[in-house]
């Protein structure tokens, strides 16, 4: 797909973050391009997940400017936040439903926070993003305990979708599934990517997903972006890291 270049939909620079006495993030720059699925990348523990929570304002950061749909997030006042939140969902690692509501009461929980609908719109709304993550709308009024781990996932990103958002963030989407079901979710969220227009910022370790779902890719090391590029730009760096992921013992022996 067409990728505007010139068009971040998210802009981070010079971001540091530190728990403590260790830096995690150490003056890191990174955009996010309209339209493309990222893929973010690094040693376990590098700090992934702190970039994604940082950016919604999850994890405080040292210093650093993140802009998101070009606007500043710390110049921002209240109601401009809240908008800027309103264009954009999450699917946390393991899914993080609530585990107290039914899947209908977890789609219709962000719903409720921005909007005031009626009951019979929220029940349609949950429909619709049960049948866009491949679901039956039987399925509303099971509660998380009595899902599988791949609906699980299914049912979170189904919540992220419920503002019909511009921009998703998934935080290690296929952790815990097995290969047939990752590679599922995969194709689910680059056919979701293209008929919506989505943005994907993609947290995750898993190298099908590098190969099959995303566009581009930025490598995280040392608290700051090694690397950004195509997958072909990842196999063919000397990084040593990359040289390791992308070439190991691990690493895939045929390319599809």
């Amino acid at each position: 797909m067409s990728i505007d270049v010139s068009d971040p939909i998210i802009r981070v620079r010079d971001i540091s973050v530190q728990f403590g006495a260790t830096k995690v993030l150490d003056r890191l720059n990174l955009d996010v391009r309209r339209g493309e699925i990222l893929g973010f990348v690094g040693p376990s523990g590098a700090g992934k997940s702190v970039l994604t929570r940082t950016i919604i304002g999850l994890i405080p950061k040292v210093s650093g400017r993140i802009e998101v749909f070009g606007i500043d997030l710390d110049a921002a006042d209240a109601e401009a936040r809240r908008g800027v939140e309103r264009r954009w969902g999450i699917l946390f690692q393991q899914g993080a439903l609530f585990s107290s509501l039914s899947v209908r009461q977890n789609i219709q929980f962000p719903v409720r926070e921005y909007l005031n609908l009626s009951q019979r719109l929220l029940d349609e709304i949950t429909i619709a993003k049960l049948g866009m993550v491949g679901l039956k709308p039987e399925v509303a009024d099971r509660f998380p305990s009595e899902l599988s781990g791949g609906m699980i996932k299914r049912v979170a990103l189904a919540r992220a979708l419920a503002l019909d958002p511009e921009l998703v963030f998934l935080d290690e989407p296929t952790s815990g599934l097995d290969p047939i079901g990752a590679g599922d979710f995969d194709e689910l969220v680059r056919t979701l990517q293209r008929t919506l227009g989505l943005t994907v910022f993609m947290v995750t370790h898993d190298l099908d997903s590098l190969y099959t779902a995303c566009d581009r890719i930025a490598v995280l090391g040392n608290g700051k972006i090694i690397a950004a590029g195509t997958i072909d730009d990842m196999k063919a760096s000397q990084h040593p890291w990359l040289q390791q992921y992308f070439h190991g013992k691990r690493a895939r022996a045929v390319v599809v």
